[in-house]
């Protein structure tokens, strides 16, 4: 009777054990192979049938894939390549948009792949590891590993920094955590950079995914530019009229990393909702961190305003001499954005 118990407790506790289980993480090997199977590189043409541009994208439902809007904008037509695969599969159109996160949702025709899950990418965490999936300068099915090292507030809106490395044809491929699920979507690096890579956290992802419609013909699908994008090119866009400059530290023993800027505007007119990036270099010329700046008031023409901000205090220490106030090594000033005051 003793036995028979025992065994009924002991056959319990591994029922238990067994349901209690989490999702477990996965090897880069296992999620490799599962992202290849939902990874495309995508062909974009022009009206005459001649390349426009190449990206990446990723199944999220059954004949829908995701991707960045800037690799479609201006393509009369594309195709889908499934990594590994030699079918091609005509993109019949466009079912979703959001140009403010450089989001799309395309429809493909005849494709069977299996669908990369999304995670909550709220609960990232800075030096999780993450795994890229792409197709940089049309290498089909590149994979590569890093880490979330920040996560940046523009605004309201967030974007992941990651290390695993990004380039041109990287552009709407997935980013994954340690158990395979899609936290962001691969957007853009800075050019000359090392490792400053930023993806759209999954989340924007999944609210674009309740607004699926109908699909449109790419040639007939003119995306409304969004007023104000959370990337605005990462500081490609020109920045004439709006110009960041005059950082200094707030000197402190313990060197927080706290800083104070100028932002002058130089039009005849007010501006308000300043949006300012600000990269620090080492004493090699290597970027080694990036903060965007928010001023939200107005900034009267031909004026400016200080502005204060902060990064962590080892920037602080590696660009600025034992004492002093003004960093030593290039401080890079780029105006992601900014409106005009009425």
């Amino acid at each position: 009777m003793f036995r028979m118990i025992s065994h009924t407790i002991l056959f319990s506790g591994l029922l238990l054990f067994l349901v209690a289980i989490p999702a477990y993480a996965q090897t880069a090997q296992e999620i490799a192979r599962k992202a290849f199977g939902s990874t495309v590189l995508l062909v974009m043409e022009d009206v005459n049938g001649q390349p426009l541009s190449l990206g990446s994208g990723f199944f999220v439902r059954d004949g829908e894939i995701a991707s960045n809007l800037h690799v479609v904008a201006g393509a009369a037509r594309g195709y889908a390549k499934i990594v590994g695969q030699k079918a091609k599969y005509n993109i019949e159109g466009i079912t979703a948009v959001d140009p403010e996160r450089d989001l799309v949702v395309l429809k493909i025709s005849g494709a069977r792949a299996s669908t990369l899950g999304l995670a909550n990418s709220d609960t990232v965490q800075v030096g999780e590891t993450v795994y890229a999936v792409g197709n940089p300068q049309g290498l089909e099915g590149t994979f590569s590993q890093g880490i979330v090292s920040s996560i940046r507030e523009v605004g309201t809106e967030k974007l992941l920094q990651i290390t695993a490395p990004i380039s041109p044809g990287s552009s709407g491929g997935p980013v994954l955590n340690g158990k395979g699920e899609v936290i962001g979507v691969s957007v853009a690096t800075f050019k000359g950079g090392q490792n400053l890579n930023f993806a759209i956290p999954s989340n924007y992802l999944k609210t674009l995914l309740g607004k699926v419609g109908p699909a449109k013909p790419l040639a007939q699908v003119k995306p409304v530019k969004a007023q104000r994008s959370i990337l605005a090119d990462l500081g490609g866009r020109s920045s004439k009229g709006v110009v960041g400059g005059q950082l200094t530290w707030e000197w402190t023993m313990g060197q927080t990393g706290q800083y104070a800027l100028s932002l002058r505007n130089q039009l005849r007119e007010n501006v308000k909702n300043v949006y300012c990036l600000v990269i620090f270099y080492d004493a090699q010329g290597s970027p080694i961190d990036v903060d965007v700046v928010h001023y939200q008031g107005v900034i009267a023409a031909g004026l400016a305003k200080r502005v204060t901000s902060s990064v962590d205090g080892s920037v602080q220490r590696l660009t600025t001499a034992q004492g002093s106030m003004s960093p030593r090594t290039k401080i890079e000033f780029r105006i992601l954005d900014f409106e005009i005051s009425n």
